[in-house]
């Protein structure tokens, strides 16, 4: 009864959350807007005003791209531990993110000239390799896909990947067009590719929402989930799609952002309980204004100068990894 109740305060608080989450964004950074001009920016946009141009071309998209990233993050995070019954599973951790990253360096060398679209492709099938790189050793290794053992994989096959792609950024000289995919940049969003990419968040997030019934079901174990007529692999397989395509585009044009889908997740199963009809929905709330508040606090660890978001995202999510296994060592659960 008290999941919920949460689950209620969360969906019907989500658009002030949202609104205001987004406001703050706008207003605060290296130059402080007042409200008058951020109204009048949406009301009445004046090209010449040097403060407009700030909200519409960097502020809000800045917003924006992190509540969709956000949420993504959060989304996939919640989507993989639940089809791997595995509480360290994330992108940033099950290598899908450095995938991601990795496909994205080896064509900028071979097609420097790619397209916005040709980019986010890219980025869809560096997402996809990740995870069966990762996934497919677990599978040859004893014990591989208990927590620990494949969040070692997983860390590993990250930092291989993330060595390769330096290695060859910088062997052919493009590591300072690359150094935007492995230190997200939040305000370098470029507007356009955000507003190309929000029809694919949408797809990984109406998939994920799909599959949360039997997610929940499959949450609870094989046996469980053969006796109720579950079809594993179909559901692995489509959720692992809407991961591949979340995680693509957040990295597309954002770069790599760690911890959000391993933090979000299990704050969320605290508040809401363990039901993915719950906990997808309310993830992909919480996570939007979790990073959106994080990106805020990093204008202001080194103010006025930017300080990387995953420094944020870092600080919070590392000693949680590190309580999550210590707590419950090397057991699975739902």
């Amino acid at each position: 009864m008290r999941s919920k109740r949460m689950t209620q305060m969360i969906i019907i608080s989500a658009p002030f959350l949202v609104i205001l989450s987004v406001f703050l964004s706008i207003c605060y950074g290296a130059k402080q807007l007042d409200t008058d001009v951020i109204v009048s920016a949406f009301l009445d946009f004046d090209k010449g005003n040097t403060d407009h141009q700030i909200i519409w071309y960097s502020r809000l998209p800045r917003a924006v791209g992190a509540l969709l990233i956000g949420a993504a993050l959060a989304v996939s995070g919640a989507l993989m531990q639940g089809i791997t019954r595995n509480y360290l599973a994330s992108p940033s951790i099950m290598g899908v993110s450095d995938g991601s990253a990795f496909i994205i360096t080896l064509f900028m060398i071979v097609l420097p000239q790619s397209s916005s679209l040709e980019m986010m492709v890219y980025s869809f099938i560096g997402s996809a390799v990740g995870a069966l790189l990762v996934f497919g050793l677990a599978s040859v290794i004893p014990n591989g896909f208990t927590p620990v053992q494949l969040a070692i994989i997983g860390t590993v096959m990250s930092m291989l990947l993330s060595s390769v792609s330096a290695a060859m950024s910088i062997y052919f000289q493009v590591s300072q067009d690359l150094s935007f995919w492995y230190s997200a940049r939040l305000h370098q969003i470029n507007s356009d590719l955000l507003k190309f990419a929000i029809p694919f968040f949408m797809i990984g997030i109406i998939l994920a929402l799909s599959l949360s019934k039997r997610v929940t079901v499959l949450s609870l174990g094989d046996d469980i989930s053969k006796s109720l007529g579950q079809q594993k692999k179909a559901v692995k397989l489509i959720a692992m799609v809407s991961v591949v395509v979340l995680t693509g585009s957040s990295v597309a044009i954002a770069g790599k952002i760690a911890f959000v889908g391993l933090v979000v997740p299990h704050i969320t199963r605290f508040l809401v309980g363990s039901d993915y009809n719950r906990l997808i929905p309310c993830s992909c709330i919480i996570g939007g204004v979790f990073l959106t508040m994080s990106d805020l606090a990093s204008r202001f660890i080194n103010y006025p100068f930017e300080t990387p978001i995953e420094v944020v995202t870092s600080i919070i999510g590392v000693p949680f990894f590190l309580y999550l296994i210590k707590r419950k060592g090397g057991e699975q659960h739902a």
